[in-house]
């Protein structure tokens, strides 16, 4: 059977505007979206203390940290993703609140929603993500999650002075990617 570019084209247009409804912050006021972004926080955090219990004195100790929710789409050769999410600084108590986009190429079909956790070991890699917010790297993962039913590989990275962990929250995914993600501050949260 061979599938139309046209036909393609229009799952993937269909499936990212599907992703970033589900990565939007929607309506509502400030305070509501800080408030959820908050919430998402929490659940994300006693997630990965409940998984990885020695990660509680790491976030605590450190300079700072971030949680991000992210919902993304691979449609054959091309992969893209949205989401939002805070900085903490523990020093001062402050919060920046972010936004995040990601796009890539590389091999594989699905779509996932997974948090993102970011501890920050210094305050200058804290400061660097906030002012610049750009990664890139590879991505391959497998994932067939549904609550709490099914399973996904999860991951933990080594940047610099940062460490990073992933949790998938649910999703259908075969993925093999390169790919850039860019974290904004949100204007409107801040």
């Amino acid at each position: 059977m061979k599938i139309s570019k046209l036909a393609i084209k229009s799952v993937f247009v269909a499936a990212v505007l599907a992703l970033t409804a589900c990565a939007s912050m929607g309506d509502g006021t400030v305070a509501e979206k800080r408030q959820a972004i908050l919430d998402m926080q929490d659940n994300a955090l006693a997630r990965l203390y409940s998984e990885k219990p020695d990660t509680r004195s790491q976030v605590k100790d450190a300079a700072g940290y971030a949680v991000f929710t992210n919902a993304n789409i691979n449609v054959f050769f091309v992969a893209a993703g949205t989401g939002y999410g805070v900085v903490n600084n523990n020093v001062t108590g402050a919060k920046t609140y972010m936004n995040m986009a990601e796009g890539g190429v590389g091999l594989g079909l699905g779509a996932k929603d997974y948090r993102i956790v970011m501890v920050f070991h210094t305050q200058k890699a804290m400061s660097h993500f906030i002012e610049n917010g750009w990664t890139v790297g590879g991505n391959a993962d497998v994932a067939a999650k549904a609550g709490n039913k099914g399973a996904s590989a999860e991951g933990e990275g080594y940047l610099g002075n940062v460490t990073v962990y992933t949790m998938t929250e649910s999703g259908l995914t075969l993925q093999a990617t390169v790919k850039g993600t860019k974290f904004w501050v949100d204007k409107e949260l801040n």
